[in-house]
């Protein structure tokens, strides 16, 4: 799907994990995880990010595994993570990806270097040239080690490529939303009900992987104004959450989609997958969230 006609980033927009295999992309269960979470009402996929292991896959690589993917008919739109510290690679690579019609690309600052904020400003202009699809900043200083500024992403903004934001920074979040210049969406997957009863549209949570419908159903209860049974929904999630960001991302997240059957437990080095003390941790917490609704189902 050509999505260069203005696309908009509401709804939950899933960084995906990449599935590996024996070492390798496991196109098989991208395919498939892909259907589960389109099926599940997230409203696109996030490739090749942090928690997609983006920094860790060739560029054929991530080629196939989004090819993959598009090839169903019914394929959600497709958000390319671009991290990197040399600005022309980050360009290059665009150029190359841009062949595949994403919806756009999630870019964070150059990571290490730790820019100035005119640096940072110089590297998304010149990432803007190479490419007329939008284009939505990641402000994660934990992974960038450099804190984008409201006043940079907002002059940012005044350029049509720049769209929208994912923030992590719960009152940075709340600020750039109250203020209404580009896109919030929320990265902090704890601060995700303020952020939908706060009336945002958009979200991209790692946590969304275990669980999704949930997560959908949360964000419609309270866009629609009910606000305590999205409360009643969310709330037990809280713990799950915060086990699934207890080791680095995404070995937790990988831990518990192999324990659904969903993908195999497996990272590329030098990421380690879980503890077995966590994948325990997250096998009770996964099964006292079941329990609820297969009561309900059989009540």
């Amino acid at each position: 799907m050509d999505m260069l006609a203005k696309p908009v980033f509401e709804g939950i927009w899933l960084p995906m994990v990449t599935p590996m295999r024996g070492g390798h992309v496991d196109l098989d269960a991208a395919q498939a995880l892909a259907r589960y979470y389109r099926n599940a009402g997230i409203a696109g996929l996030v490739l090749f990010g942090s928690t997609g292991e983006g920094n860790l896959l060739s560029l054929p690589e991530k080629i196939e595994m989004a090819e993959a993917i598009a090839s169903d008919p019914n394929a959600l739109p497709l958000v390319f993570g671009a991290g990197g510290v040399d600005t022309r690679g980050v360009a290059t690579a665009i150029r190359r990806l841009d062949k595949l019609a994403p919806a756009g690309y999630l870019v964070p600052p150059p990571y290490y270097l730790g820019p100035s904020q005119a640096g940072i400003l110089w590297h998304y202009r010149q990432i803007a040239w190479a490419t007329e699809r939008p284009i939505i900043l990641y402000n994660i200083p934990k992974r960038t080690g450099v804190t984008m500024t409201v006043e940079t992403m907002e002059k940012l903004a005044l350029l049509p490529t720049f769209r929208a934001v994912k923030e992590c920074n719960p009152a940075v979040l709340s600020a750039l939303h109250r203020r209404g210049h580009l896109t919030a969406l929320c990265g902090d997957d704890l601060s995700l009900l303020d952020h939908w009863i706060a009336g945002g549209r958009g979200a991209i949570p790692a946590a969304a992987h275990v669980f999704p419908e949930r997560y959908v159903e949360i964000m419609r209860l309270a866009q629609d104004g009910h606000i305590e049974a999205a409360r009643e929904c969310f709330e037990p999630l809280r713990g799950l959450i915060r086990l699934l960001f207890a080791e680095p991302n995404p070995a937790p997240i990988k831990r518990a989609l192999a324990l659904q059957g969903l993908i195999s437990d497996e990272l590329r080095l030098p990421m380690m997958p879980a503890s077995r003390e966590l994948g325990s941790r997250l096998q009770r917490a996964m099964g006292a969230i079941q329990a609820p609704s297969s009561r309900l189902q059989t009540a």
